[in-house]
């Protein structure tokens, strides 16, 4: 284990910025969430109102947390926590697929078990690695709610259930890691795994069975089955019950077994997953940029689509949801008949929900920009480049690839939408509002991948982290811009807020006069900019 040892010392050097900008986030997270909410939910009747509005309004449920009472922390935990957990999920995701996978691909991996450390010091030492990533993130969660004037022992109960989960994912990112060949895929079936298990607990929360007088939620069934619901139960600053956190640890380490007895039964470089072979010879797609960057693109879009078609279809299920609760609980329904009167509550959660598919597009759109990046570090890039095709022709193939993508995530959802409308009998409005809607999200994904197309040309090295920082940045302003008590036109600077929102009578446009010249613009400034940089091939 001292190959390990020396191993897992180079890489906390190596990673140095990269882990004090997650761990900074979710305390930066924890402490923005309380100060707006001691600033906009300060007394005990204010928060007690909202929590019976979310429990009134499941969609409220999908995206926020476990309603456990109206106490100060207890309303903490439920409006972030489910957020502190997937960043450090996502961090612990990437962080095992990069120091495994993405190792294997450009050969450290190999020069590494060629030495005295042998083949196993890298994956030893990434579970080390993730998990003092994992304990550190959970410590700046804890001490952020401890200088907030929380509980100590229900703050250590947070972060604790904090990094718990997130080393269920570093078992997700390990195993997926060993399954296929490429790092790009590992990392695709890991944030895949990360969406759907967010989903899960929230529709299982959603689901769950209100307390009388409206203060808690019950998960049910469905929401155990996920790492999410897990922490959530765990009820730091109310309940205080630590029973959930053995269901993480089991888990975790079943994974992370999992992944040790894959490795220990393939070859480097290859995956437990046998890849399909190959055509002798290339079709015509392939015999042009876009084609190629299609067909490299085609298992990623299928995947986002089907993680937007879901997410449409639940967009106009969940609404008749909402009013079945209702049925059963007198002080319910009075909320729901207030909120009618206020506007279409049906409405509300379709465009409440398509949100998350403008998220899940510009991830696609960011994801196929950073595909250019990886096509420079490794070489492919050089090679391409050596043949007729122009610098400017290479990155629009990119950039059209992703607009096509975002089109084809965005319709999707609206499929999706409107097959569930079908199958329910919904009203067709929200067919015309799913339009309307997956359309202006479409528009706010395009405003990220030109955003990520500036930086790849401007920073190439700064690629991967400012473009999943900027996407990070605006769902977060979007989410939590009210709730930490900033105005409207700060909240609208999220190109996720900021698009048209359908009303009773009209379509309010919102920042669409904005967004549409700021995409094409940010897109042309790239392509003419590419014309004049040289390749940047370092890491």
């Amino acid at each position: 284990m001292t190959g390990a040892a020396a191993l897992l010392r180079q890489r906390l050097r190596r990673d140095g910025l990269q882990l004090v900008l997650w761990v900074g986030g979710v305390a930066a997270l924890t402490f923005g969430t309380f100060a707006g909410v001691a600033d906009t939910f300060g007394t005990e009747q204010e928060r007690a109102a909202l929590v019976a509005v979310a429990l009134a309004n499941p969609v409220i449920l999908v995206f926020r947390g476990l309603p456990s009472g109206t106490g100060e922390g207890a309303f903490l935990i439920f409006l972030s926590l489910p957020f502190l957990v997937l960043l450090v999920a996502l961090m612990s995701a990437f962080l095992a697929v990069r120091h495994t996978r993405g190792d294997e691909e450009v050969g450290r991996t190999e020069l590494v078990g060629s030495t005295p450390a042998g083949r196993w010091a890298p994956f030893w030492a990434t579970v080390a690695h993730g998990a003092i990533a994992n304990v550190a993130a959970g410590a700046a969660a804890a001490a952020a709610l401890i200088a907030a004037g929380q509980d100590a022992a229900g703050s250590a109960l947070a972060g604790a259930a904090i990094a718990g989960a997130g080393t269920v994912f570093l078992g997700v990112g390990l195993l997926a890691a060993q399954l296929v060949r490429s790092a790009r895929a590992a990392n695709s079936i890991s944030v895949g795994v990360i969406v759907g298990s967010f989903v899960v607990a929230g529709v299982g929360n959603a689901v769950g069975t209100p307390s009388d007088d409206l203060t808690r939620m019950e998960s049910s069934w469905l929401a155990w089955l996920s790492p999410f619901a897990w922490a959530e139960n765990t009820r730091p600053l109310s309940d205080d019950d630590p029973g959930p956190l053995l269901l993480s640890t089991a888990v975790a380490a079943l994974l992370v077994g999992a992944a040790a007895l894959v490795q220990a039964r393939r070859d480097v470089g290859e995956g437990a997953l046998a890849e399909r072979a190959g055509r002798a010879r290339a079709g015509r797609v392939l015999s042009s940029m876009p084609g190629l960057v299609w067909r490299l693109s085609a298992g990623s879009i299928l995947a986002w689509a089907v993680g937007a078609a879901v997410v449409g279809a639940l967009s106009a299920t969940l609404g008749s949801l909402v009013a079945q609760v209702g049925t059963d609980n007198p002080q319910i329904a009075a909320i729901l008949e207030r909120l009618a009167a206020e506007g279409s509550i049906d409405q509300g959660v379709l465009v409440t929900f398509f949100v998350m598919v403008g998220v899940l597009a510009a991830c696609f759109g960011v994801q196929t920009i950073m595909r250019a990046r990886q096509e420079e570090v490794h070489g492919t890039a050089e090679s391409t480049l050596a043949t007729p095709v122009a610098r400017a022709a290479w990155l629009r193939a990119f950039l059209s690839v992703a607009g096509a993508g975002i089109l084809l995530v965005c319709a999707a959802a609206v499929g999706g939408a409107c097959l569930a409308l079908a199958i329910t009998g919904g009203s067709s409005s929200l067919a015309s509002d799913a339009l309307v809607t997956g359309a202006g999200q479409a528009v706010a994904a395009s405003v990220f991948v030109a955003a990520a197309a500036l930086v790849f040309v401007i920073v190439p090295r700064a690629t991967i982290l400012l473009g999943w920082g900027i996407v990070v940045a605006a769902a977060a302003l979007a989410l939590f811009g009210t709730i930490f008590g900033l105005p409207t036109e700060v909240v609208a600077i999220s190109p996720f807020a900021a698009t048209p929102v359908p009303g009773p009578d009209d379509v309010d446009p919102n920042g669409l006069w904005w967004m549409l010249p700021s995409a094409a613009a940010g897109a042309a400034a790239s392509l003419a900019l590419m014309r004049r940089r040289e390749l940047a091939a370092g890491g």
